[in-house]
């Protein structure tokens, strides 16, 4: 009964999942927070991955882990491994004007047959040319770009920010680097200041590569680094923890792997061509740096090394480590959804997406033409107004949120003419940043209670359904919606969904999908094969589609 361990590490926290790997079987789970921001020091993910681990048991009999993480974080490293300033997140704006800039240089569509996506503000692209802009400095130190899952399993691998003195690590990674896959990590290999690491076979700054079992598959595309050394500490902020927690074997680069569905959030990376667009990358910077070799679904990017806090060891050497993935990739793996699933998922935020065999490229930008976790593809939307919606409703009419469900299915489809078009914090789909919230149709008869609570559920799932035909649009089939999220577990909520969308809903009981799917990825890289767990099913509502819902809520779109 082999365990194996799956990691979520998302905006607000950490938590690890450890599973049977052959049954699926829960096993039992850890968390830890992470502090609220836009930006963070990639040290806090590091620091609650490790009270993760402790918290879950430990990982003493796990076999393989992997990593899901938030996508589109920009972490910076400079030619030592440090972190140059706190890692920007996919939810911080300040690149939005970066972002316009970028499109209007290289135009919509030319972007999304490039990429597959037209970047806005939360894509890693936009927030290197923020940074370029607004810190050149920090940019001109830029060594190497990685995303927040690629540095966590970078760092679990046993590398990461060297010791004080003086390291070579600015050699190439190749762009067609050889893999040794007979080897084995030796856990007390040496970091040779020439940039060569013994761990028993070398790795050579060249783009040969020995990582215990890593497989070629995967894009090797990476550039070489021409950032100058600079100051070790950023006048910004910078994760000054990393020099006291100097990596056993050093800031080795050309190290840093990544997978297809997190490099397809940067907008530098094709998921057609399954490689960097370097001229993007560069116009988006400034200048090159290393990049994460982008491997395959079913690959290894190698094994942990023993690493210990406080004089106990918290993570054994031998373990192997998938690929890892993007958080909404990592779910759809999770819950195993297959073409014509299409995943409603309401959080704060709101995503619609599909794992499909075919690509997308929709120049509108409204439909980002990610890469699956599976080896496909993975179109998504995404809506800035879902569960807050219902968060602010409820605050107003002063209930819970299972008494605005009961109220809200007290009010008759279509809340009697009353539409809530729930634009509170702007919104992405359709882009209207500066939008606000509004409410249509308010009568003497349709201003109730009952009515105000079903029109919030109702704009809310009508956002997402918008959504859905975005998707839709681009050749997507939906023949079952699996609707996910702390909101879906609302009664009201999934008999209203079911009245909303066109295609019958499914409610799959509640988890850590993303976490799960980091384990299936775990599994995948112990056996060699994808694993097929059950999914239990929470409700299925039946199937009550009202036009009229839909209707209303589009006569008062904003376009």
């Amino acid at each position: 009964m082999p365990l194996v361990a799956g990691v979520d590490s998302s905006t607000q926290s950490c938590k690890v999942v450890i599973r049977d790997a052959d049954t699926g079987a829960f096993v039992r789970s850890g968390r830890a927070s992470h502090p609220d921001g836009t930006e963070i020091d990639p040290a806090k993910w590091w620091r609650a991955l490790q009270e993760a681990v402790i918290d879950a048991g430990g990982l003493d009999d796990v076999a393989a882990i992997s990593i899901a993480a938030q996508q589109h974080g920009m972490v910076v490293l400079d030619d030592r491994g440090r972190v140059i300033r706190p890692a920007l997140l996919w939810n911080d704006t300040r690149s939005a004007s970066a972002a316009q800039e970028l499109v209007a240089e290289i135009g919509a569509e030319a972007y999304a047959a490039r990429t597959g996506s037209v970047p806005v503000a939360s894509f890693t692209a936009t927030k290197l040319r923020w940074l370029q802009q607004a810190e050149p400095d920090n940019a001109l130190r830029v060594a190497a770009v990685a995303l927040p899952h690629d540095w966590l399993s970078w760092r679990l691998r046993g590398f990461g920010p060297a010791a004080d003195g003086p390291v070579d690590t600015t050699g190439t990674a190749g762009t067609t680097g050889s893999v040794d896959t007979t080897s084995s990590v030796d856990t007390t290999g040496s970091v040779d200041t020439t940039g060569s690491v013994d761990t028993t076979g070398s790795v050579d700054t060249t783009g040969s590569v020995d990582t215990t079992g890593t497989t070629g598959s995967g894009s090797t595309a990476g550039i070489a680094a021409t950032a100058g050394s600079g100051s070790p500490i950023s006048s910004v902020g910078s994760a000054s923890s990393d020099v006291a927690s100097a990596s056993p074997l050093g800031p080795v680069l050309t190290q840093l792997t990544t997978d297809r569905s997190d490099a397809s959030g940067t907008g530098y990376w094709s998921p057609t061509a399954n490689d960097y667009d370097l001229d993007l990358f560069t116009r988006a910077l400034g200048h090159a740096a290393v990049l994460p070799r982008v491997l395959a679904a079913n690959d290894r990017a190698g094994v942990t090394v023993a690493l210990s806090e406080g004089g106990t060891t918290w993570l054994p050497a031998g373990i192997i480590v998938g690929v890892g993935a993007g958080d909404n990739a990592g779910a759809a793996l999770g819950l195993g959804a297959n073409a014509g699933d299409v995943i409603v998922s309401i959080g704060t935020s709101g995503t619609v997406f599909a794992v499909t065999n075919n690509p997308v490229t929709d120049a509108t930008g409204t439909v980002a033409g990610f890469a699956s976790a599976s080896g496909d593809f993975l179109p998504l939307v995404a809506t800035l107004n879902a569960a807050r919606v219902l968060d602010s409703i409820a605050g107003l009419l002063d209930v819970d949120y299972d008494t605005l469900g009961e109220l809200g299915v007290q009010a008759e489809p279509g809340s009697g003419g009353l539409v809530l078009q729930p634009y509170f914090a702007g919104e992405r789909t359709p882009n209207l940043p500066s939008a606000t919230a509004s409410i249509f149709g308010m009568t003497l008869g349709s201003t109730t209670r009952p009515n105000l609570a079903r029109a919030a559920i109702e704009g809310m799932l009508c956002g997402l359904a918008d959504g859905l035909d975005a998707v839709r649009a681009q050749g997507v089939e939906a023949r079952r919606i699996l609707l996910i999220g702390g909101a879906a577990q609302n009664t009201a909520v999934r008999r209203i969904a079911a009245q909303v969308f066109d295609a019958p809903v499914s409610v799959p009981a509640p988890g850590e999908y993303v976490a799960d799917g980091a384990a299936v990825q775990a599994a995948w890289a112990l056996t060699g094969r994808r694993p097929e767990w059950p999914i239990s099913t929470a409700a299925e509502p039946t199937p009550d589609f009202r036009p009229v819902i839909r209707a209303q809520y589009a006569a008062h779109a904003q376009r």
